[in-house]
Order: C-alpha cells, then structure tokens, then sequence
C-alpha cells in the first residue's frame, strides 16, 4: 500500500492507478464484512469519470449495495440493463442475482443465476452459478 500511496500523491491519477487502489482496499481487509466500502465507492465514481466503461458501472453498483444496501445497488444494475453493451452478459445477471439475494430475494437470485449460467460460455462460471442458484433456492424466502 506504500507504494500505491506514493504513486497516488505523485499527481494526475488514472484509471491504472485506480483499480490498483481499489484492489489493494480489497486486499487490506481481512475479511469482506471489514471491507472499507465507502472508499471503494469513491475510488469507482472516480474511476466511471476517468475511464467510463459499464463493466467499471457494474462493479460500482456492488459498492453501491454494501455501502448503501442491496436495493440501492439493484436500482444501479436496473439502470444498467438497458446498455446494449450488458443486455447479454452474464455478469449482469450474476451481480444482480448476488444483490437479489442479500436483499432476501432468494427465488428471484435464482432465476438470475440460471439465466446468467445460461449465457456464459465458461464451464468453471457456468458450474460456480449452477451452484449458487442451488444455494439461493435452498434458503427460506424473506418476509
């Protein structure tokens, strides 16, 4: 982390030294519950400005949630899906499921993980999503 921090102090930040910091945040913590959150959402604002991109939009909204709540960043990945350029992707699915079922949503982060299982063309994912619609399905729905 030193010498990221030194690089940031340096000057003009880009998005290279951007997803470094995010990830040496990631890296800092632990565990995900002692995951500094709302540093890593300021790091992806920055980032979306620096460099925007709707898979950077996607991760944002992963911050978005655990710094806000799971509803909060549903309403980010919502906003998403109508970019062309996620209406097929998995991961859209994927985080969506993901954020459904912190939400307690467990049928419908289901649904999200079958269909996100269904578009990606890697086995390994395609397994890992199988495996946590099966997950999702097994645990009592909210209410």
């Amino acid at each position: 982390m030193a010498l990221l921090s030194g690089t940031l102090s340096k000057g003009r930040v880009g998005p290279y030294q951007l997803k470094a910091a995010i990830a040496a945040v990631h890296d800092e913590a632990p565990a995900m519950d002692a995951t500094d959150w709302p540093q890593i959402l300021g790091l992806y604002d920055l980032l979306a400005q620096a460099e925007p991109n709707p898979v950077t939009d996607l991760n944002r909204a992963v911050a978005v949630a655990m710094v806000h709540g799971p509803q909060a960043g549903l309403a980010a990945v919502a906003a998403l899906a109508r970019n062309p350029r996620l209406t097929r992707n998995h991961r859209l699915l994927a985080t969506r499921a993901h954020l459904k079922d912190l939400a307690g949503d467990h049928p419908g982060a289901a649904a999200d993980y079958r269909r996100a299982a269904l578009l990606t063309a890697s086995a390994p994912e395609r397994r890992c999503l199988t495996a946590r619609a099966a997950e999702a399905e097994s645990r009592p729905a909210a209410g």
